[in-house]
């Protein structure tokens, strides 16, 4: 299908911040995004506040209401995620937990209306993770098994994150995906996580690690001539900051527990093309390679994550509605994407720039 507008529900401000599910819908609505990537957090925000708190028949009843908000705004619910810390556990007992918790996300995906379920490769610390690859391919043919029992048939999408503890390449990610060899179970391409772990290293004066450049184009060969864009279910178009320091011990973002990356991840992601803020990675050759060489089309999110959605300010999800759609202006402009049903507002913002 042309390619469609989304952003993860998070990405528009923090609940915790206080920023409203419906406001946040109002502005993805109002700047020309089609879908979401419902972020879990923002359904059990919504279930928290209804009398009764966080029980599960709340999170069923959150679902429904997400359900019409989005609706009334035709806004579409990509995907539930994330559905994290799941292949490859050393302790089983945790990954029975992880299967009980499935199933229930399967009533939660079927009231939302969403037949997607994110998985993003495991990250907890090693010792919880087993090396062993065909426990991870087992675990994870289990649970697209159980998604082609449900009625529709659930999908899963699998994301490689970049200080994942076994998966942390999209080649990796690639290999679990043939592996696991279901009809059902596919990939997510996160610019950001791709560079990430080849390009970017925070820990570095330089904030690169060495030779990447030629580690870029290394990947993006290897990706040209070994996946098949029919696996892809959707892509996440997504740079990142900077860092004027390096990111370690005395730095305002080091967490001594937490791997750099993921610190920097959290607090520094950056929408397409904002070199104003910063942004730094290969993401446009990284882009071209997905859009032009593989000649993938469909949901494109802006999965942001950066402090700003923390602030209070109540014009944060404005500002970052009104960035994000001038980020996918230049998406689609720098990728000459075919767009469905293209909005007004994005139109507009093709036009100003």
């Amino acid at each position: 299908m042309p390619s469609q507008l989304g952003i993860c529900s998070i990405s528009l401000g923090r609940c915790y911040a206080g920023h409203s599910f419906d406001h946040k819908l109002d502005m993805a609505a109002q700047h020309g995004f089609r879908g979401i990537e419902l972020f879990h957090e923002d359904l059990y925000d919504i279930a928290e506040k209804l009398p009764g708190g966080g029980t599960r028949e709340n999170e069923i009843e959150a679902a429904k209401i997400i359900r019409r908000l989005c609706r009334d705004r035709n806004l579409t619910i990509i995907c539930l995620q994330p559905f994290w810390h799941y292949e490859a556990l050393v302790d089983r007992q945790e990954h029975a937990k992880r299967i009980e918790k499935l199933k229930f996300w399967f009533l939660l995906a079927q009231t939302l209306g969403t037949d997607l379920i994110q998985v993003p490769s495991n990250y907890l610390s090693a010792e919880h993770v087993s090396d062993d690859f065909s426990l991870a391919v087992s675990d994870l043919q289990k649970i697209a098994d159980m998604g082609l029992t449900q009625n529709p048939p659930i999908r899963f999408v699998y994301e490689a994150i970049a200080w994942g503890a076994r998966c942390n390449t999209w080649e990796k990610s690639w290999e679990t995906v043939q592996a696991v060899d279901r009809s059902n179970f596919g990939l997510c391409f996160d610019t950001f996580n791709i560079a990430a772990r080849i390009y970017a290293d925070p820990t570095s004066p330089t904030g690169c690690t060495q030779d990447c450049d030629k580690a870029v184009a290394e990947s993006i060969a290897r990706l040209l001539s070994t996946v098949d864009v029919r696996k892809i279910m959707y892509v996440q178009v997504v740079d990142a900051q900077r860092l004027a320091a390096p990111l370690v011990e005395g730095h305002e973002l080091y967490v001594a527990e937490h791997p750099a990356r993921m610190s920097w991840s959290r607090a520094c992601r950056l929408f397409y093309g904002e070199t104003d803020h910063g942004a730094y990675l290969p993401i446009t050759a990284i882009s071209k390679a997905i859009f032009q060489g593989l000649g993938f089309e469909g949901w494109v999110s802006m999965e942001l994550f950066n402090r700003r959605m923390a602030d209070e300010d109540p014009a944060v999800p404005q500002e970052l509605a009104s960035r994000g759609a001038a980020a996918w202006a230049k998406l689609v402009r720098d990728m000459d994407l075919k767009v469905a049903g293209e909005p007004e507002a994005t139109e507009r913002a093709v036009a100003s720039l």
